[in-house]
């Protein structure tokens, strides 16, 4: 009788490498990152290599790289949220109204707005989706009544609080100093690792990322598209209004038009992290790391002296590089440049086939 041949007989299954230029794409954008740290290091070696830049950098990007999160979430779908400054604007000045006028205490104000983020964001996903709007047009006209409900409240004016201040535990909400860094540092950190295992290790993200990718698809197998833009849009509404509290304890006094100046920062970051780590996906380390290299970059040319007009052309400028970056990783991924990056595996059906009545 002939003996079954051994597993150590079987033939191996053939070891697959990346190809270099897809570890150049995932990878490229944190080297960047060194290299620039390096190279304004050895150009301002007495102003840049410091520990104060490192906090100026920790403090002043931890509110863009919030909303660039924010904003990553919608673009897994397929969907932007131009929104986004507009909903900072109004949920920074909300706080701010409710503590110095309204008399609240800070943490049911800042909860308060925090919720009503999600349901701005539920409206937003209702209107693209339901009302069959494209996400541009939906949502820059949401914001836009957004922007007027900030003038009504605030008058057109700002809210400034009374000589007794705002309460020192809401300003501590981002002053404050943890492990001897900002605190606002760990809250950008907690909130990048959260929507990475959301989006890469459960259910929910891989069936965002079918939807962003082929809708047609996401219906085929069950998945119900319209009800997951909805979720998509209501995480970013919520992180907006995260980000909107945080803003009213840094600015300390109301202004109306300050959330606009951080939508385009936003939006270079998470198209710009869709290039990197995960090439023609959009995902969460990857926009940790372009804020990064945004900072970094801004903070050294800022150092050297450049007007103030190289901001604006530099976030410009970064984002249509970012757009056509992402769009070429987007192509070879169609293109089965790296298919085992798109799982398309259906979800588990529950009673009437919907993935979400599925038992755990």
């Amino acid at each position: 009788m002939t003996a079954p041949p051994s597993s150590s007989s079987s033939p191996s299954r053939p070891h697959r490498r990346r190809p270099a230029g897809h570890l150049v794409g995932a990878y490229g954008l944190p080297a960047l990152t060194v290299v620039l740290f390096l190279t304004f290091s050895l150009v301002l070696p007495r102003t840049f290599p410091t520990r104060d830049t490192v906090d100026s950098l920790l403090y002043t990007q931890s509110i863009p790289a919030v909303l660039a999160l924010a904003a990553t979430v919608p673009i897994v779908t397929g969907a932007f949220d131009l929104s986004l400054g507009y909903g900072l604007g109004l949920a920074h000045v909300m706080v701010l109204r409710l503590v110095v006028d309204g008399r609240w205490p800070w943490p049911w104000a800042c909860l308060a707005v925090i919720a009503s983020g999600a349901l701005v964001g539920v409206l937003n996903g209702v209107v693209v989706e339901y009302g069959r709007i494209d996400s541009f047009i939906a949502t820059l006209g949401t914001g836009s009544m957004m922007y007027a409900v900030t003038g009504w409240v605030t008058g057109g004016g700002r809210i400034v609080p009374g000589p007794q201040g705002l309460p020192a535990a809401f300003t501590d909400l981002y002053d404050s100093r943890f492990l001897g860094l900002p605190v606002p540092a760990f809250y950008v950190l907690v909130l990048a690792v959260a929507l990475w295992l959301v989006l890469q290790r459960l259910p929910l993200g891989r069936y965002l990322y079918v939807v962003g990718s082929n809708p047609r698809a996401a219906e085929l197998v069950g998945i119900p598209v319209r009800r997951y833009t909805v979720y998509a849009f209501a995480a970013s509404g919520l992180i907006v209004g995260f980000a909107g509290v945080l803003l009213a304890a840094q600015q300390q006094i109301g202004n109306p038009s300050v959330g606009l100046d951080y939508l385009l920062p936003a939006f270079v970051g998470a198209l710009l992290g869709s290039t990197a780590i995960q090439p023609g996906r959009p995902n969460a380390l990857g926009t940790l790391v372009a804020v990064a290299v945004l900072a970094v970059g801004l903070t050294g040319i800022g150092q050297l002296g450049a007007d103030f007009w190289t901001i604006p052309l530099f976030y410009g400028g970064t984002l249509l590089l970012a757009v056509g970056l992402a769009g070429y990783s987007a192509r070879r991924l169609r293109t089965g440049a790296d298919m085992s990056a798109v799982p398309l595996e259906p979800p588990p059906a529950g009673r009437d086939g919907d993935p979400t009545d599925a038992a755990p």
